[in-house]
């Protein structure tokens, strides 16, 4: 009997040393950090990053820092969708009183998005005038992406945000300060307009070859504002390729949901945003499937306001993320 025993203690060890020993171990790159480190391994520093810590905490520096040359454990995928459910995200991105994001549906689980505002870094974009102000494009898009990508995460998506200032977070100031900051993605912005289009799209791509594996619906988004004549009111246009059936299909979404938007909350204006088809860089260029968004004329009096005031913002912002979570319900 006691042969038996251990025997089976023998084998109970055993197992257990192989299920360890089976465990996936990789090395950091200099200077990477646990959430660079997830992401290069198909892991989403969000449903990860408690796991990481907890399996490597021996391993790791002050302040959870990466030491160069140790192996860590990189924790199992979870199959569950519903995991995310009622959990807290901390994106510094978003300044230090939004940076805690709760996560209070699961409509958009299992879906990735690359949400990238125009220009940034040396360039400004279009530049419109408020009394003595100056509106800069970035600024307002940046702004707006963030808030973008912030009700995406609590849908329970996981979000990539291209164009990035540490500093900024999400605004609440009707005339934003304008800045040259911004990096993709810790990447000086560069002046030339082909390079600094090219090294979005090349962000994306990359980004897009590891989270195709993992997501079943990964789309990107441009946000920009337009500049036209002064006096040129506008309502928002979507552009999407045309090579790519599902990028027209998501921006006649985002044009449907605007549209139900205002027949709900102005009733008596209508809407004329349109849909159309251009063949822009950053749409020909990047993998995955994508939307270009015009937000409005800068420089005319009556679209400033949806800029400048916070409230618009935030509305800009939550209705391109049922525009998107009309067209996930739509997948195939």
């Amino acid at each position: 009997m006691k042969n038996k025993l251990y025997i089976l203690l023998f084998l109970a060890f055993l197992f257990s040393g192989t299920a360890l020993w089976a465990q996936q171990k990789a090395t950091p790159k200099a200077g990477e950090g646990i959430s660079a480190f997830l992401l290069r391994h198909n892991r989403s520093p969000r449903k990860y990053m408690d796991d990481f810590i907890e399996l490597n905490k021996k391993k790791l520096g002050k302040k959870n820092v990466l030491k160069v040359g140790v192996s860590y454990i990189i924790p199992p995928k979870e199959k569950s969708k519903n995991t995310n459910l009622g959990t807290t995200i901390n994106e510094p991105l978003f300044g230090k009183e939004l940076a805690n994001v709760k996560v209070t549906s699961n409509r958009l689980a299992g879906a990735c998005f690359y949400v990238v505002s125009g220009h940034g870094g040396p360039d400004p974009g279009a530049i419109g005038r408020a009394g003595r102000h100056e509106l800069h494009e970035d600024e307002y898009a940046y702004d707006i992406a963030l808030r973008l990508a912030r009700v995406l995460m609590q849908e329970g998506a996981d979000v990539r945000i291209i164009i990035q200032d540490a500093k900024d977070g999400i605004r609440d100031e009707s005339y934003l300060s304008n800045s040259k900051r911004e990096t993709c993605m810790g990447d000086p912005i560069p002046l030339n307009q082909v390079q600094r289009l090219q090294q979005r799209c090349n962000k994306i791509n990359a980004l897009y070859q590891k989270d195709r594996k993992n997501y079943a619906y990964c789309r990107a988004i441009f946000i920009h504002v337009d500049s036209r004549s002064k006096g040129k009111q506008t309502d928002v246009f979507f552009y999407h390729s045309n090579k790519k059936a599902h990028s027209k299909r998501l921006a006649n979404n985002m044009k449907d949901t605007f549209e139900s938007k205002y027949d709900k909350h102005q009733p008596n204006r209508g809407f004329s945003g349109t849909v159309s088809g251009r063949n822009l860089y950053v749409l020909s260029r990047t993998t995955p499937v994508s939307v270009f968004v015009e937000l409005g004329n800068i420089q005319n009096t009556f679209d400033q306001r949806r800029l400048v005031i916070n409230s618009n913002r935030q509305a800009l912002a939550k209705w391109l993320m049922e525009g998107f979570l009309k067209d996930y319900k739509e997948k195939k």
